[in-house]
């Protein structure tokens, strides 16, 4: 266990903006899961990589729907039959240059009540009866302006799902054909930026950290630890449930185990 107010600097020299919430104690995690493999095996991930990669995984839209119910969920969730009352969906939006494929981003509007300042991939809550894929484009395009006409739809990771509040995240994977320009909307987000998915597999990029809360909380071990992963990014860092969306990929393109793949989070 670890003194909070002890814990030394996450990726020491870099600055960013946020305010990082503070664990009631915490303890080093494991290195980055892709940490034993070459340079070169941690690069050249082109979105035919990355199209090959969900069909191997079985998440790609051609032959794998999106899981829509508890029940399907079992398999990548470790769901439970419970109904899900809140809804929301993300998008995993990227663009290939120079043979990588590189990521939207963006740093929420430090005015928002709920995650102010994080950085996230474009989405928000679902309307009623809408389909993952249409609230992913749909906040996309609200939030950027990103240009749907640029934008296929091809996969998605696995559903962030809290049983306990019946909440669920889902992110769908779409390919845009070129740099998108991206012209966000003040009142939501603060910044959108892209960064290519091989940065975020660089040596030094990414930390993993057990945290312990006093009230356990879904996903922790017997011990009470869950794990958070973290990245450094250019001016900002991006932690939390993006966080793990983008471990889930990276994971697939380096065909390592994702650590959170057999986690309960109910």
């Amino acid at each position: 266990m670890a003194r909070t107010d002890d814990w030394p600097a996450r990726f020491p020299g870099h600055v960013f903006p946020q305010i990082i919430p503070v664990p009631d104690d915490i303890q080093p995690g494991s290195p980055a899961p892709w940490s034993q493999l070459s340079e070169l095996a941690r690069s050249g991930f082109s979105l035919e990589k990355v199209e090959a990669a969900l069909r191997s995984s079985k998440r790609h839209l051609d032959d794998s729907p999106i899981p829509g119910d508890p029940i399907e969920m079992a398999a990548v969730a470790d769901a439970r039959k419970q109904e899900i009352t809140r809804r929301s969906a993300v998008l995993v939006a990227l663009f290939e240059e120079d043979g990588e494929a590189h990521v939207i981003l963006t740093r929420r509007s430090f005015e928002m009540r709920h995650h102010s300042g994080e950085v996230a991939l474009p989405g928000g809550r679902s309307d009623l009866n809408e389909t993952p894929v249409t609230t992913a484009l749909r906040e996309a395009q609200e939030e950027v302006g990103l240009d749907l006409s640029t934008v296929r739809t091809i996969g998605w990771l696995s559903p962030i799902v809290t049983f306990a509040s019946g909440s669920a995240i889902w992110p769908v994977v779409a390919i845009v054909d070129k740099r998108p320009e991206l012209v966000p909307v003040p009142v939501e987000v603060d910044r959108a930026f892209t960064i290519a998915l091989k940065d975020l597999v660089a040596d030094e990029k990414f930390l993993e950290e057990r945290w312990r809360r006093d009230l356990a909380r879904p996903g922790s071990d017997e011990e009470g630890y869950f794990p958070l992963y973290f990245f450094a990014v250019p001016g900002d860092i991006i932690w939390g449930a993006t966080a793990r969306v983008l471990t889930e990929l990276l994971c697939l393109l380096c065909g390592v185990p994702w650590p959170d793949a057999n986690r309960s989070w109910g």
